[in-house]
């Protein structure tokens, strides 16, 4: 029983101790420095130290972007290619919502990939946006109407899925309905009196 006291009564003791210095181990950077955190990693910088988005400006790139997208709106090609470099990150910030912009654009024009292309987004989904069945089908409607392989592959996908997607919906809908009257219609246990609240 001693020797389980003693041996306590130690482990409080270094504790303590620990808890003490604790504040001043935590310390492991100056005041003036502020942890920035990007792809590459986390470090300390000073406060003053400027923050952006992506990458350091390059009058060189951005004067190559504006003459891909000024060619973009021209041409099919290069509006796939700004999607595809909008998709990867590719010279640019990624974003997808530019990347299904600039992939619209060409396969509105016509281009079979960018169709296919945008087959896959809808039918799988894309980041932040979710799956689209419907509007998969159409894209990879016109994508197989030119031959391409992958796109008839994948149409009877996007068929069953839209097929599912409309099942889906009605179920929902016919939940909705029910959920409103029986929200409306079921009652409280609790009701306020003058006594306060009473259970029914």
């Amino acid at each position: 029983m001693g020797y389980r006291l003693f041996a306590t009564m130690v482990t409080v003791t270094l504790l303590g101790a620990c808890a003490a210095q604790a504040p001043e181990a935590q310390i492991t950077k100056p005041a003036d420095t502020i942890r920035i955190c990007d792809g590459s990693g986390c470090s300390d910088l000073p406060r003053s130290s400027a923050t952006f988005q992506g990458t350091p400006t390059d009058p060189e790139a951005e004067r190559r972007l504006a003459a891909l997208t000024a060619l973009g709106e021209k041409d099919a090609k290069a509006a796939y290619d700004l999607g595809l470099r909008f998709l990867r990150g590719d010279g640019v910030d990624r974003n997808s919502y530019q990347a299904i912009q600039w992939m619209r654009k060409a396969g509105d024009r016509g281009h079979v990939e960018a169709q296919y292309a945008l087959g896959r987004i809808y039918l799988l989904g894309f980041e932040e946006m979710g799956p689209d069945p419907a509007e998969a089908e159409v894209w990879l409607t016109m994508a197989a109407g030119k031959g391409h392989k992958g796109a008839k592959k994948l149409l009877p996908d996007a068929a069953a899925a839209k097929k599912d997607e409309r099942r889906l919906y009605q179920v929902r809908e016919a939940e909705r309905k029910s959920w409103s009257v029986w929200y409306t219609s079921t009652p409280y246990y609790w009701t306020w009196g003058n006594s306060g609240w009473y259970q029914r």
